[in-house]
């Protein structure tokens, strides 16, 4: 797991893309979940609901999925940035056919996390001490 900042203040969760604008479009019970799993994960922790995402090279890149109302609504966030959380995606479930993750998403989710790289690597540069 990622270790907390210096400071020990809680990490900055960032958004990519449309994952803020739908996740805010999710229902209430709903939202409080991911938002539980993503406090936990500011602080440097997991929370139990929250699971890693196959195919993403282990626990860096990890999954809430939550049923609710007979739908099934997901959150994808990393931890693979020291210094940040970045919720790459969310969305709500809409195939009847088994639990997996749909191709189509998991392709975004993929280039949501090399946004979210090129992202995090801009901010720590600009976050480095100028030399005198």
């Amino acid at each position: 797991m990622a270790q907390r900042s210096r400071s020990n203040a809680p990490r900055p969760v960032l958004w990519i893309g449309t994952s803020k604008e739908d996740v805010s479009g999710f229902p209430d019970d709903v939202r409080r979940r991911i938002g539980g799993a993503l406090w936990e994960a500011q602080l440097g922790r997991k929370a139990p609901w929250a699971k890693p995402l196959t195919g993403f090279g282990g626990a860096g890149v990890l999954e809430i999925a939550d049923d609710f109302d007979e739908d099934t609504y997901r959150a994808v966030y990393t931890i693979r940035f020291a210094e940040a959380v970045y919720v790459l995606h969310a969305f709500q479930k809409k195939s009847r056919r088994g639990i997996a993750t749909p191709r189509t998403e998991l392709r975004l989710i993929g280039q949501r996390f090399g946004r979210a790289k090129e992202d995090y690597e801009q901010w720590r540069r600009a976050q480095r001490p100028k030399s005198r």
